[in-house]
């Protein structure tokens, strides 16, 4: 959102007519960004999404590396006869636009937006908006700047965006500060009934079904980070978290130093991402999810003790 919003600034800004469409929902701790308010989500406005798709010029995909990321959204954008840039950080990005920017080494696509920018406009096209949009952005992708992809010229960034407009602890409260006392009281559950360590294997994971969701008044968002909580505890490299969806099980998996979650998720979860934080999917029953992850685990002892 940071990186779509703060693009979106700028076309506007420069006489485009724009519109960002996500294909679901989104964490509602978000929704004070600037031009939120003008977003359309696909789940809600598929048709209107649709014909936005087929009636573009240009289409810039924006923070992810493969066409299913746009779920539903993807037949009508990739169908759409637009031009099509893709801005991203992710590893191995899939070959499905006419242009693609991807720089595996930045630690967000905010950054990228931000030098994209200036490029096309100068740095006097760096408004207030755009500026927090990008702070943003760059912000919860370096998990408050505290990862390694957190270079020097990306303080240098962040210091340009706070002398445009962005406020630092103002956009930290919106979004770190600002939970429901659901989804607070959630996080106590996950961390007091469902944290499951096993030191042997270094290894910490939470599993929540639909009915835990359901009893926490579950909303969009309310899971994000909890995979980080598990990842904090002393000796642990590995990671998990695993929410059952409709369907669905969806997982998050983080770890420490040199252990690549990346490949595990692509390899056994459908998924993808970075080498210390990445997202995958299984189609089986939680219990099946779980119990195949544990049996991957013991073929993994010796890379996780190293």
């Amino acid at each position: 959102m940071g990186s779509s919003l703060a693009l979106y600034h700028f076309l506007l800004n420069n006489g485009h007519q724009v519109q960002i469409v996500t294909p679901s929902d989104y964490p509602d701790f978000l929704d004070w960004m600037p031009g939120n308010d003008k977003v359309i989500n696909y789940e809600h406005a598929g048709g209107k999404s649709k014909q936005l798709a087929m009636d573009a010029e240009l289409i810039f995909c924006l923070d992810f590396n493969t066409a299913s990321r746009m779920e539903k959204f993807a037949d009508s954008v990739l169908a759409s006869q637009a031009k099509k840039v893709l801005i991203d950080h992710h590893l191995d990005p899939d070959n499905f636009c006419d242009y693609t920017f991807s720089f595996e080494t930045s630690c967000a696509t905010c950054e990228l937006i931000y030098y994209f920018l200036l490029e096309l406009g100068g740095a006097e096209c760096i408004t207030k908006e755009i500026s927090e949009c990008l702070y943003t952005g760059i912000m919860t992708d370096t998990g408050s700047f505290r990862f390694s992809s957190m270079t020097s010229d990306t303080h240098l960034v962040v210091a340009a965006l706070m002398r445009t407009g962005a406020s630092n602890f103002a956009i930290h409260e919106n979004i770190y500060d600002n939970f429901s006392l659901d989804r607070t009281r959630f996080l106590g559950h996950c961390i007091k009934d469902k944290l499951v360590v096993l030191p042997e294997f270094r290894t910490a994971y939470i599993a929540i079904t639909k009915e835990e969701l359901i009893e926490y008044n579950h909303h969009s968002g309310d899971t994000e980070g909890i995979v980080n909580y598990a990842l904090g505890i002393k000796g642990v490299r590995l990671a998990a978290f695993f929410c059952e969806r409709d369907h669905l099980i969806k997982i998050s998996f983080r770890s420490k130093e040199n252990f690549s979650v990346k490949e595990l998720s692509s390899t056994h979860f459908s998924g993808g991402g970075h080498r210390n934080a990445a997202g995958g999917r299984s189609i089986e029953s939680l219990d099946l999810t779980i119990a195949k992850f544990l049996s991957l685990l013991p073929g993994l002892k010796e890379t996780l003790n190293s």
